[in-house]
């Protein structure tokens, strides 16, 4: 036979791989474990994202934030609080809600976070957010209540323990039964429960339903003391008004704090689009970090291709010498090695494209997962290239054994 035709090498590959049928598996296995790795978790990188994206949007676009640089509540946007910062106060909400001063913002309203455990009964939760502020806060946020009610302003001249929570925090507290004038311990204080705001859903990892709304001042008499509050939520009267209204914060927050250049400011004002921006910026890196520590899985997949690859010549290399003798030439040898080792990398990556799918279909760590279809194409091709490149030394390997030799091999 001078040459070998493409349906024999395909039946010639076909067997190298069948012959071992639990080493081949083991590496299908590995190539499998990669690609649906790809996916599922670039497919909560982007679900997380997305989760955030959303409830950012839900805000609307005329929500402005102040937050205190280093200061409890400015999260990951702050910097580190220098030894003259004089931190966010309520006198700086009130100066924010003098018209005169600040004709376009339309409400402001202060927010300090606390840390805190409720009980009812024997039954006791952490909410995840804990929060003193005043009413403006509910409509400034955006955060409609389902059942029951607010609380007032005349609460908040009181010092009243009352309470908004959240559906998450309901349910965990009182299971089925309805939270409306239930009375809860929060530090050891009683807390009347007056309404349930309607359901916000996770933002990436935090569940923005576990949370406790209550009267600033109640949270300073009871719970965290009269210190900085966390930060402001501004509201600006339209959206088309939303950047007069952070210039008209700037300048009220410099004539507060007697800041006289903005790189000197101990404070931060972001509205919607900065926010978004920062976390779409922040989901992309940790989307492409993930995909990064899924890939490192291919990889050991493509190790485990040229492993066996180099076996399988190895074990062949008798099987090698007679098609030589008979006539096959080079280009067949090494085209059928390459085939099983592209073979191997296919059926991998189709097995964990539909693996990968079928996880993506259900939540992972209280995120949807979204799917996209060029991580699905990358982890494909990737894993095809993986058999081509990983199979190619082997495959050479086995075209470049002269004929005597392989003869000889026992």
């Amino acid at each position: 036979m001078g040459s070998l035709g493409l349906r024999e090498i395909w039946r010639f590959a076909w067997r190298g791989i069948s012959s071992n049928r639990m080493r081949s598996s083991l590496t299908i296995l590995g190539v499998l474990i990669g690609v649906s790795s790809v996916i599922i978790l670039t497919a909560v990188g982007n679900g997380s994202a997305t989760a955030v994206r959303q409830q950012i949007e839900k805000l609307g676009t005329n929500s402005i934030t102040v937050m205190g640089n280093g200061g409890g509540g400015g999260g990951g946007f702050s910097r580190t609080r220098s030894s003259t910062a004089k931190g966010l106060t309520i006198a700086d909400t009130t100066a924010l809600n003098n018209k005169d001063n600040a004709p376009h913002i339309k409400q402001a309203a202060p927010i300090l976070n606390a840390s805190v455990t409720c009980t009812y009964g024997n039954i006791s939760a952490t909410p995840g957010s804990a929060k003193g502020t005043w009413t403006s806060y509910f409509e400034a946020s955006n955060s409609p209540v389902d059942k029951g009610g607010y609380w007032t302003n005349d609460d908040v001249t009181q010092k009243r323990g009352v309470a908004v929570i959240g559906t998450t925090l309901a349910k965990n507290l009182f299971d089925t039964d309805s939270p409306i004038d239930k009375i809860i311990r929060c530090g050891g204080q009683s807390v009347t429960v007056v309404g349930v705001m309607k359901s916000k859903g996770t933002t990436g990892f935090q569940d923005s339903d576990d949370v406790i709304i209550m009267p600033i001042t109640f949270v300073q008499r009871a719970i965290a003391g009269y210190g900085n509050i966390s930060q402001i939520q501004v509201e600006s009267i339209d959206a088309k008004s939303t950047q007069l209204a952070m210039d008209e914060v700037t300048a009220i927050m410099n004539s507060q704090h007697k800041i006289k250049s903005t790189a000197t400011a101990d404070y931060r004002v972001l509205n919607q689009s900065d926010l978004l921006q920062s976390s779409t910026d922040t989901s992309k890196t940790l989307t492409v970090l993930l995909a990064a520590i899924a890939a490192i899985s291919l990889l050991v997949g493509g190790i485990g291709i040229t492993n066996i690859m180099l076996v399988s010549v190895t074990e062949r290399t008798r099987e090698i010498g007679i098609l030589k003798a008979i006539g096959a030439p080079k280009a067949a040898i090494l085209t059928q090695f390459l085939i099983e080792a592209m073979m191997l990398s296919l059926l991998g990556g189709i097995s964990g494209v539909l693996l990968g799918l079928g996880i993506s279909h259900f939540s992972i760590l209280g995120v949807v997962p979204v799917v996209s279809l060029s991580s699905v194409l990358t982890a494909f091709i990737v894993s095809a290239l993986v058999g081509l490149v990983f199979g190619g030394w082997p495959a050479n390997r086995a075209a470049s054994l002269r004929p005597i030799e392989a003869l000889r091999y026992e």
